[in-house]
């Protein structure tokens, strides 16, 4: 990870932008008279000290905290690098995530490569010092972040992060730009993903208004991130599930989504993420 292209969206609020290097998250510093919130902790020791050096040098003397998103590697599995110098703060559903998941998906993100199992050398799997179970506002000293728990969506315990006096919404992977959206579909070892509750979740944010949106991963933009995630959630499902219901295999079903996808957004990454929303869905029954 580098520490470049520092982006200033707010006063007192910027962000390490990822850039759309893979694996690599946007990562939040937001400040306030007397304390300093970081944003995810990018993927493992190595890089999280480059974080922790640049917000420490960017507090100048403030408290810091930290939050997680969820509990990715590339989010939160850096977290033991702030152990001394910050306070850990997350939705407990994300903790109990962290707990009971986290040893897999260090094994299963080494498997990756071994630019991926280089910067996942000595990770230690960090405890939050403080959980919340829904909502939690964090006073940074004349500015208030509000942190909400948004239920099952792109994994179990999801938060959204949002500065009401700037606008600005930071999503983790429950939005992607210029991608398509990450289903960590993996039966039988993680099946905790939602479709179908991913799509009230990005109601319930669209109708937020929030200025400025701060994706997982991608390039920073406006309420049409979460607009055309929610309508590609849509018709995923929708096409899906009328197939589904004809008696199509999934292997067939996987096959004609995609094509339709890939001809709807020829411009997006991630096409291997379409097939394991196909998988769920087809997993999934209608309300």
């Amino acid at each position: 990870m580098q520490i470049s292209d520092i982006r200033e969206l707010a006063r007192d609020l910027v962000v390490i932008p990822n850039r759309r290097v893979q694996l690599v998250p946007n990562i939040g510093i937001v400040g306030g008279t007397h304390s300093v919130l970081v944003v995810e902790t990018g993927m493992g020791p190595g890089n999280a000290e480059k974080v922790l050096k640049f917000a420490a040098e960017y507090a100048n003397g403030r408290r810091l905290y930290l939050t997680t998103t969820h509990f990715h590697p590339e989010h939160a599995f850096g977290a033991q690098t702030f152990s001394r110098e910050a306070t850990y703060l997350v939705n407990r559903a994300q903790a109990e995530d962290l707990r009971e998941k986290g040893t897999g998906y260090l094994g299963m993100f080494r498997g990756l490569g071994e630019a991926v199992a280089r910067q996942l050398v000595g990770v230690e799997l960090a405890t939050p010092d403080e959980v919340y179970d829904q909502a939690y506002d964090l006073d940074l000293g004349g500015r208030v972040v509000r942190l909400r728990a948004t239920g099952r969506a792109h994994s179990r315990g999801d938060q959204v992060v949002t500065v009401p006096d700037a606008g600005v919404m930071f999503t983790g992977d429950l939005v992607e730009a210029g991608q398509f959206a990450i289903f960590p579909w993996f039966p039988p070892y993680d099946t905790d993903v939602s479709g179908t509750r991913w799509i009230e979740v990005m109601q319930r944010l669209a109708a937020e208004g929030p200025r400025v949106v701060v994706p997982g991963h991608g390039d920073i933009g406006g309420p049409q991130l979460l607009a055309d995630l929610g309508d590609y959630l849509r018709l995923l499902r929708d096409e899906t599930w009328v197939r589904r219901d004809s008696a199509m295999s999934e292997q067939t079903i996987v096959a004609e989504v995609s094509a339709l996808m890939l001809e709807r957004h020829p411009e997006w990454a991630g096409r291997e993420w379409i097939e394991k929303g196909v998988g769920c869905f087809c997993a999934e029954h209608p309300a």
